[in-house]
């Protein structure tokens, strides 16, 4: 729930406690934000993950990813974890990469993991669901440090199992703009659990979602479950 920095107060994100208190009762494992909401709001137990890089739709390189937070400073905030977004391919990948090594050696220092969101996002890139290329951003990730990587989905469980083989470290998979169809998010999770990613770290399909809690539901009964998709899709009708 970082996009209130990205994009501004979107739907979902306008009132950060109501939505946090949602994804409490839907037994939400951890939420991704930024230093000054972690700051504001009372985070239920959840697990907290404060992200450290920033960057807006309103500037001239909305792909240059910035630190606006320290591991340390997120630590004095009580995170279990932190995040850093790294687009790779964009013209400022360079910078980026740095900032990734140095963290995950603080990360170490820390005794904290580092969530790597790596992103094939650049003029080269003309395909980011491409599996050679999510293959190679979320190895990647894995060889600077990360612990977990985010990366995209590539559209099946057979080119999906293969970014998995080749990356030593869990994969999650990102759930991308919010999609009209939500069975079609359920299957996606479903096969890329398959595949063997090791769960799910998705924004606007939960928190733009009419019911996040019966979301949550459903996401948890597919990621540590083994629930099916129609199964999955009961418990979000039962709420």
């Amino acid at each position: 729930m970082d996009h209130g920095v990205t994009l501004g107060p979107v739907r979902g994100l306008v009132d950060m406690q109501r939505i946090v208190d949602a994804l409490a009762l839907g037994d939400t494992d951890a939420i991704v934000v930024h230093k000054g909401v972690a700051k504001n709001i009372d985070t239920k137990n959840l697990g907290l993950v404060v992200h450290l890089m920033a960057s807006t739709v309103l500037a001239p390189d909305a792909n240059w990813k910035v630190p606006v937070c320290s591991v340390e400073e997120a630590v004095k905030l009580g995170a279990d974890g932190v995040s850093v977004h790294i687009n790779v391919g964009a013209p400022r990948e360079a910078e980026m990469l740095t900032e990734l090594g140095e963290i995950s050696e603080d990360c170490d220092d820390y005794g904290i993991p580092l969530l790597a969101m790596m992103y094939p996002r650049g003029p080269n890139i003309t395909d980011s669901n491409d599996v050679e290329v999510v293959r190679h951003v979320a190895r990647l990730g894995a060889e600077l440090g990360a612990d977990v990587v985010k990366t995209n989905y590539t559209g099946d469980a057979d080119s999906f199992k293969q970014v998995v083989e080749g990356c030593p470290v869990p994969v999650v998979i990102a759930g991308g703009p919010k999609k009209n169809e939500v069975s079609g998010v359920l299957q996606m999770v479903y096969d890329s659990i398959q595949a063997g990613g090791a769960g799910v770290s998705l924004g606007r399909n939960v928190f733009q979602h009419t019911r996040p809690s019966a979301m949550v539901k459903a996401l948890r009964a597919i990621v540590h479950d083994g629930a099916r998709v129609a199964e999955s899709l009961k418990i979000l009708e039962e709420g």
